[in-house]
């Protein structure tokens, strides 16, 4: 269907209240993340089927972008079907042995600590029940085979509970931001909210129809890179007409195929929820760990198992070593091909004969290119790409392996 309108020609004064939009529209901070070989993004779900496209009020990008700002619901409750295809490199028996290894860290571990539990989010398929009332109680259960994970905040009190394991996590409000800040988006709101911010003048903006999700009338927004070069195709959200609340975000890559990121309501209800479903008590037998207790004990037995020569003996000898390195982060490009840069200070990823067995398993993730800067092992997804260089620089964005190159050349 054809666009109903397009902001790509704004005066100056337009543009200023279409940036002020976009700042309201991200409140929300979701931090993705990219280390190593496992350069990663979180994304959800299979394309939601949508029915008909219905007769609605024609709209602007701009109008329909604050419309978004302005959106204010507290109450909701309903189901979110969610998936990622970023198309990782199989890492065959090392992921669990990482796990493994995590695993041993002592006692003080709990399964049902939401920093850990919601990071199976990033990747497969997940049918998600999700709840609010307010900002003092949201609650989210992540359906699995026969099992359940909830995450319940009700006032001052958050709890975790992994019914698979029969064990909770408890701790509090004010004591809980950084896990807050950790955990991974979950509905389409927190994806669409994190991609406006990406609005600038290296984008498109339009709305591309209409549609129906989850039985509500919503129009679409089209966001797309001008530049060439991203591995962003589009990103597309549907805004519920009534209340501007996004019920489905849908980001393709430039290479074609499926989403890489689908997001949505298969039910959505703006009704306010019982109020017995923001309670919780533990189950009777439950491990219960407090928030406070958490990670007590030694890392002794994590990488147990791995020779010399491993995955350890490679890791950064400091942690502040590695946060001051990251401080120097620059960023190259703008928009949509902005690469962010850091130098670790060191050799970089172990490859070929002199990296033994883990050089040849890394060489086996990557792939090994040259240029002005040297040379360098190159790992893709579908969305996001990392050069490591073999004197330990990094470059990672959302481009392709040519535009990575191109940096890293500029910067020798």
């Amino acid at each position: 269907m054809a666009p109903y309108a397009s902001d790509d020609s704004t005066t100056g004064g337009e543009a200023d209240e279409r940036r002020s939009g976009r700042r309201k529209a991200a409140r929300y901070v979701v931090p993705v993340t990219v280390m190593g070989v496992a350069a990663a993004t979180i994304g959800l779900v299979p394309a939601l089927a949508d029915s008909g496209d219905p007769d609605l009020p024609k709209i602007t990008a701009q109008q329909l972008i604050e419309k978004i700002a302005t959106s204010d619901v507290q109450q909701l409750s309903g189901t979110v079907k969610i998936s990622t295809d970023l198309g990782l490199p199989d890492l065959g028996g090392l992921e669990s042995s990482l796990m493994s290894g995590a695993a041993g860290q002592g006692e003080g571990g709990s399964s049902a600590d939401p920093t850990a539990k919601l990071t199976e989010l990033a990747s497969g398929t997940h049918t998600l029940r999700v709840a609010a009332d307010g900002p003092d109680k949201q609650k989210l259960s992540l359906l699995e085979n026969a099992a359940e994970y909830s995450l319940v905040h009700n006032g001052k009190d958050v709890w975790g509970y992994d019914s698979k394991s029969n064990e909770v996590y408890h701790g509090t409000a004010s004591e809980s931001p950084q896990h807050e800040k950790e955990q991974p988006p979950a509905t389409p709101k927190d994806f669409a909210e994190e991609a406006l911010k990406a609005v600038d003048d290296t984008t498109s903006v339009t709305v591309d129809g209409t549609a129906q999700v989850a039985g509500r009338d919503a129009y679409k927004l089209l966001i797309e890179p001008k530049q060439s070069g991203s591995t962003v195709g589009a990103v597309s959200v549907a805004v519920d007409a009534e209340t501007g609340m996004p019920l489905k975000f849908t980001l393709t890559p430039a290479s074609g195929g499926a989403a890489v990121v689908d997001a949505g309501f298969t039910q959505v209800s703006f009704a306010k929820p019982a109020a017995s479903t923001f309670d919780f008590t533990p189950p009777k037998g439950a491990k219960v760990t407090e928030e406070k207790d958490a990670g007590k004990g030694s890392d002794k037995d994590f990488g147990k198992g791995f020779e010399k020569g491993g995955p350890r003996e490679h890791a950064p000898k400091s942690g502040d070593d590695l946060g001051k390195r990251l401080d120097g982060m620059k960023t190259i490009g703008e928009g949509w091909n902005s690469i962010a840069t850091f130098d670790t200070g060191g050799e970089g990823m172990p490859s070929g004969e002199a990296g033994g067995d883990l050089g040849g398993f890394v060489d086996s993730l990557g792939d090994k290119v040259t240029g002005k800067f040297g040379s360098g092992t190159v790992f893709s997804t579908r969305l996001v790409n990392a050069l490591i260089t073999d004197d330990g620089k990094v470059y990672v964005g959302l481009v392709t392996k040519d535009a990575l190159v191109k940096a890293a050349d500029a910067g020798k």
